[in-house]
Order: C-alpha cells, then structure tokens, then sequence
C-alpha cells in the first residue's frame, strides 16, 4: 500500500518502520564502543525533541554497579543529581526493566517529590532499559526542562523497539572489541614465541613460514626466499639475521635490478683505483662491508651470468676479488637471496647457472600472497592502523564493518605493501573516528578480463601488475614502485616501453 493511501494510524506504523530501518543502518555500521553510545543518544534526543540525556551501561559482568558512558547537555553534577537519588525514575527503570515515560514529571505522584526533579525543573522524562535475553545492561536516559515535546505514552512501543536495536548493536560492538583484544593478544604471543615481531600473520601458511624460519637462525646455509613482489622478503631476511647468531654482525641489502651490470659488478665487490673510468680511488664492495654478518640479494634472477660466475665462487670459496685487481679477499657471509621469478625456468632457458641455483637454493623459503592468506588481512590491517594513527596522532579508532569485508575481498596484488600503503592513505583521507570503504579507494579488481589471466605472458601480466600499481597511487609513479618493490628508474622505464 502507498504512504498516500494510509490512515492515520498505518501512515504513524509505517513511519515508525521506516525511522527503526534507518536507526538499524546506522548503529549497525558502528562496530567502537564510543562512537556507538554517542549515536544512539544523538538518536534518542532527535526521535523525542529531548534536551538532555545519557546512556548508562553496567560495569562489568559481573558487577551491578551501572556507570554514565556518554551524555549530551548534562554536567557530571547533574548526572550525579539524577542517578544518585534512589528513588529516581532511573533506579526502578534498572531494577524493574520495565520502561518509564513521564510526560509531566512534576505532577506524577510517584516521582514530583524526587529531589532531582524538583531542583532541576524536569519537565518530561524518558527512561528505556537496555536488555539482552533478559539480562540488563543498561538504560537510555531522555528529559527536557523546557519544553514537554513528544514525551507522551504512544511513543513508548517506539523507543523500546529503538532500545532493543540499541542493545543488541551494543552487544555486538563489545563481542567485535573482545575479538579484536583477543587478536591483538594472539599477534603479541606469536610474536614473542617466533621473535618476529614485524612479521604479523596467524594463517596456517604463515605458521608454515614461522616454522622454516625458526629453523634457520643458527645455521649459516643459503636461503632463497621466492614469492610476489610486496610479500616481505626483505622483511623476512632482517627477522632471520637480527634473530640469528651473526645478529651482531652486518646486514647489507641490494636490490639487483637496480643498477646496470657494470656498475653493479663494483657495487657488489669493489673497484681498485683506475679499474675504469671514474674509478678515481679504491673502493670496498658491499661483500666486504657485509664481513661475518649477511647480504641480502633481492631479485637474484635480474643478474647477469658473468655476475652469476662470481657469486658462485663467494659461495664456494668465500673470495671475491675487486674489479681490476687480482688480489684475492676472504669474506665470510651469509647469502640470503630472493626472487619473484621461477628461477628453475630461468635455468632451463641458459639465463641462469644451474649449480648457482642449487647453491643459494639450500633452504627454500616460500612466502605465500596475500590472497592466500586473507585470514591474516584483518590483523594485518589493524597493525598498520595503530602504526600510522599512532604516528599522526590521529583519533582514528577502528574499520566500519564493510570496510573489513572490502579488505578481505580485495585480491592485492601489490600484497602486503599495498595494504600497508592502502592503511596508511586510509588514515589520512579518513574524517571520522572509523575507516570508511571510500578511505580506501581500493581499484576495482575482479573483472572479466583478469580471469584469463591464467592465458597470460609474464610481460603481460607484469604490465597489468604496473598499470594497476599506477592506478592504485593515482600515477604517483614513487608510491607505485614502493607497492611494485622496483626502483623508480625500472618503472620510468617500463612505463615508456609500454607507454602508459
């Protein structure tokens, strides 16, 4: 039936409806405590044209002591006028759960004595009680001092319909704080079991990581460490040096795509003077800085094979030699490399040396996409949020439950930088204590087009990888190579090849 067609009394029923649907979307949406309170009373005093009001909630669980959480126009002495006075409206609304709605307050026989009422003037008072199954957790206070409003008996099915909305999405944001506490508290033993406390995951693969992991610090094999760019390899090597016995010692990183192979060949073992042009003094090379502690070598795929050569001989020997000298130098380090590439692929094709490969490859260690663990995307989120709220000083407190479910589809190939990144934007955007699904401001993913990825050349996939990383950051080509883990100069490169 059309609202047109309606009497009087089905038009006032379907309003009703219709104002208890939107109250549901609104604190539904509220998964904080506080923010929570503060809507439902903001609710309450617009549904009653009231002046004044507080939301009280018991203590504890066990406790029967009830506490003010939020309250709107009241001083604490007030409040202390009204919930102190034992036979206040309050105290029989908490004991009976039975609600109070008093349209003149003054002249009711039950209450025109009661010493709050008198010196504060109250004129009207709504009192609903807060329950789950029975079981009282609380109580909505209203009043108005100068005006009576809509204080009257026929809004009292409303506001207890209103009252049990309430409670429940009450419920529902504690149950959602237990959890989140209880996640916090589960990351802090696995961090203090592992040791790894930058390494957040409780999915099965990344118990499988923590596992490898563990079992590397005191040995000195190679690692190889394969998975997606942005899954934290080079986090994952520091975790497996500074928990290691050469913890002490040094820990050098390169990434090996960076740089030409000349000048990387010099980057890596050092230049004697006048070896080549520029060489205007000697030089010692990232292999001697690393002396008894570990290097850590992303991208070993992007190495040429003469580099490749000499790398293994580090391996084998543990000696290098500085490019245009022949004296030999001992170095003993760790070798940790990593890859996004199929390295055994690389071998099949002559672009990299099989007995290289079987060297660094001693303990393989593969780090799983984020996609695969969606489990952890949640705790990961949050850890991110307390890093970056904490160090704007933001008063950004949580996600809004769509937000999470946003975060936990989307398929990040970018991985954890990219929600990493994703977080620290969101934080910034964000204008209320929750993080919106629009902070975000996530890319569409999951197209027709991306389910013939499978079909796909790795070129092709590696310019839609970009084109996405660009799209994500808005063309901000820095923040697209920090998600891509590439330099700026590769980037640069790849968008004037493929022009995009």
């Amino acid at each position: 039936m059309k609202p047109e067609a309606m009497s009087r009394e089905e038009k006032k029923q379907f309003d009703a409806v219709e104002a208890l649907s939107e109250i549901a979307q609104k604190i539904n949406t509220i998964q904080e405590i506080k923010p929570l309170l503060d809507e439902i009373l903001v609710l309450g005093l617009d549904e009653l044209a009231a002046e004044r009001g507080f939301v009280l909630l018991k203590s504890g669980e066990t406790g029967e002591a009830f506490e003010v959480e939020t309250s709107r126009n009241l001083s604490e002495n007030q409040i202390s006028d009204i919930t102190q006075i034992s036979s206040s409206v309050i105290r029989n609304v908490l004991s009976s759960g039975e609600a109070i709605l008093l349209f003149e307050a003054e002249k009711d026989p039950r209450y025109r004595t009661a010493e709050s009422i008198v010196i504060q003037k109250i004129k009207s008072i709504a009192c609903i009680p807060l329950s789950i199954k029975n079981r009282q957790i609380g109580a909505i206070y209203l009043d108005s001092v100068s005006k009576r409003s809509r204080f009257t008996q026929e809004n009292l099915p409303f506001l207890t319909a209103f009252a049990n909305q309430a409670a429940i999405a009450i419920e529902n944001a504690r149950l959602y704080q237990a959890l989140r506490n209880e996640n916090r508290r589960l990351r802090g033993e696995v961090q203090r079991i592992h040791g790894f406390d930058e390494i957040i995951g409780r999915s099965r693969e990344m118990e499988e990581v923590f596992d490898v992991m563990s079992r590397l610090l005191d040995t000195d094999a190679s690692v190889l460490i394969e998975g997606e760019s942005g899954t934290g390899k080079e986090l994952v090597a520091r975790a497996i040096h500074y928990n290691g016995h050469r913890k002490d010692k040094p820990f050098m990183a390169l990434f090996c795509g960076a740089l030409p192979g000349s000048l990387l060949e010099s980057e890596l073992f050092g230049h004697k003077k006048g070896s080549f042009t520029g060489a205007v003094t000697d030089k010692r090379g990232l292999f001697e800085a690393a002396d008894g502690g570990t290097f850590f070598l992303d991208e070993i795929g992007d190495l040429n094979l003469d580099i490749q050569t000499k790398l293994l001989r580090v391996l084998q020997e543990g000696e290098i030699r500085r490019v245009g000298d022949n004296k030999v130098i001992k170095v003993d380090v760790r070798i940790i490399s990593a890859t996004n590439k199929t390295l055994t692929d690389l071998v099949q094709t002559g672009e990299f040396r099989e007995d290289l490969y079987y060297r660094l490859n001693t303990i393989p260690l593969l780090l799983p996409a984020l996609r695969n663990r969606s489990s952890d995307v949640p705790l990961l989120a949050h850890h991110f949020l307390d890093k970056f709220a904490a160090r704007s000083r933001s008063e950004i407190t949580g996600f809004e439950r769509d937000t999470v479910e946003a975060l936990m589809t989307h398929d990040w190939p970018g991985n954890v930088r990219e929600l990493e990144n994703t977080i620290e934007r969101a934080v910034v955007m964000a204008r209320g204590k929750l993080i919106s699904r629009q902070d975000l401001r996530l890319p569409a993913t999951g197209t027709q087009e991306d389910s013939f990825a499978g079909s796909l050349t790795l070129q092709e996939l590696t310019r839609r990888a970009v084109k996405q990383a660009l799209d994500a950051e808005e063309g901000n080509i820095s923040a697209a190579a920090k998600i891509l883990d590439v330099s700026r100069r590769w980037l640069h490169y790849k968008i004037k090849e493929w022009e995009l």
